[in-house]
């Protein structure tokens, strides 16, 4: 069953992802030649703390493997569930932010992908065709609207432009727990999948890779990379369904939609 929020509930989704977007606008910030991938954890860390937030992440249980990081970060061909380490951003890095918080018992979860200084063109429009992938399957997301349709967008834009979605992982609902139903994947059929009514509330997120869709993953149990070592991208927001226009809950400063 897809969970549907109440107003009451909405609104406490509202505060959360309003932390999570606002904690990643000043990470952001932080991302820079020289500096560790652990300080920006850390810094993240500190972030969530003065807001009176905790990391939907820290801790998670996968099996027998617990996440270590505050927040996700990964670099480069690291698609998605880096671990905050020692390894220092270089100029031309891509870097996916990736931040999920808990706030009063509800969870807000965004990710951006931060340039650092000048980075190649094909780069360069691979997020940018991440970004409008987003942003149109999100202009789709009205009551009564298939969600099949709204996944096969995203592939559809992705191809266009000679790109891959990752098909491993996906996007989801989100609201009590971090992982809700239904599952969101970034390729679909037309016409297949459940109706979006009001209420519900889902983490949209494309995952597109520069060269093939194949993944691997890392001996740390968590980091997923990209098999042929080519870039990859991310971009996410948790998306309310309503009567009218879907409203982008962690909608907010720098993060915003180009």
């Amino acid at each position: 069953m897809i969970p549907i929020k109440s107003a009451k509930e909405i609104d406490r989704m509202r505060q959360a992802c309003r932390s999570a977007s606002e904690i990643l606008d000043r990470v952001t910030e932080l991302v820079r030649p020289g500096i560790s991938t652990k300080e920006v954890d850390q810094a993240a860390a500190d972030l969530m703390h003065e807001a009176g937030v905790q990391s939907a992440f820290l801790g998670y249980r996968l099996g027998h493997r617990v996440f270590p990081g505050n927040i996700c970060i990964s670099l480069n061909d690291e698609i998605v569930h880096g671990i905050g380490s020692q390894r220092r951003i270089q100029y031309g890095d891509i870097v996916k932010l990736d931040i999920g918080v808990v706030q009063n018992g509800w969870v807000g979860d965004t990710a951006f992908t931060v340039p650092v200084g000048m980075i190649d063109e094909r780069t360069e429009r691979l997020l940018r065709v991440t970004e409008v992938a987003l942003r149109r399957a999100i202009e789709m997301m009205h009551e009564g609207v298939r969600l099949g349709d709204v996944c096969a967008t995203i592939e559809e834009i992705a191809m266009r432009d000679g790109f891959n979605v990752v098909r491993e992982f996906v996007g989801h609902g989100v609201g009590r727990k971090l992982h809700e139903e239904p599952q969101v994947p970034n390729y679909g059929k037309r016409g297949s999948g459940p109706r979006l009514k009001a209420g519900m509330t889902l983490a949209i997120e494309p995952m597109i890779n520069s060269g093939a869709a194949a993944v691997k993953l890392l001996d740390d149990g968590w980091t997923v990379c990209t098999a042929d070592g080519m870039p990859s991208a991310h971009f996410e927001h948790t998306v309310l369904i309503t009567p009218g226009e879907p409203e982008i809950l962690t909608w907010r400063g720098k993060t915003q939609l180009r």
